[in-house]
């Protein structure tokens, strides 16, 4: 199976070099999509040897990420494997992920933090909680972390999306697109890190945002 890591990054350049290092070291090809970062990312990723995709102004995450989709596909992927740039998920998980594909029919494994939540600010655990129900019950599949961004995405998929959005509610988008088009959500665990990394999602428009976005696809559901 021919599988590529597809890393999204806004301003990422103190945590970018070691992890591309971690990800190429198990012969990962990395594809990064500099969103309109202000630093040195895209300079660093391209360094260490990194395919650097750039945005001119920052669009954000989604938009991002449709991009790498794009790229992907064009390139002749089997499938994609999505990573967060600031080191929250560990490379070590990787052959999680392609070994649960290799055994398995689904078509997205998704990584799932909730089984070891210790480390967990209580703010992340009860709104993971919250969304990933009500994410589960729009795509009709039991998916307990919805919010997670490391993912592995088969081709088959990323051919039937049609992703509308362009922020961070594109990644619950496309666990509901792929559930609408018949493909299978199953979760792979991983390791829950958290880091002093700094959160780039705005509390109250990203919020707003979702809210929009979800009673749009809860009315498209009843319906």
């Amino acid at each position: 199976m021919n599988i590529c890591v597809l890393i999204p990054t806004f301003n990422e350049g103190e945590a970018i070099a070691g992890l591309i290092k971690k990800v190429s070291a198990q012969n990962l090809e990395v594809i990064v999509v500099d969103d309109g970062s202000k630093d040195n990312t895209s300079e660093i990723a391209r360094r260490n040897n990194a395919t650097v995709l750039q945005n001119q102004s920052n669009q954000g995450k989604g938009a991002s990420l449709i991009k790498g989709f794009a790229f992907v596909l064009n390139k002749g992927f089997d499938a994609v494997i999505t990573m967060d740039g600031d080191g929250q998920h560990a490379p070590e998980d990787l052959p999680n992920f392609i070994s649960a594909a290799q055994h398995s029919d689904g078509g997205i494994f998704i990584g799932n933090r909730m089984a070891k939540t210790k480390t967990m600010p209580p703010v992340r655990y009860f709104t993971n909680k919250f969304m990933s129900w009500l994410i589960s019950k729009v795509a009709k599949q039991n998916i307990p972390d919805t919010q997670c961004g490391f993912r592995l995405i088969r081709k088959e998929v990323l051919e039937k999306l049609n992703l509308k959005t362009s922020k961070y509610e594109t990644e619950s988008e496309i666990l509901i697109e792929a559930s609408r088009s018949g493909f299978k959500i199953e979760s792979v665990p991983i390791k829950t890190l958290y880091l002093n990394e700094k959160s780039h999602i705005n509390p109250f428009v990203d919020t707003l945002r979702f809210l929009k976005f979800i009673s749009k696809e809860l009315w498209t559901t009843r319906n």
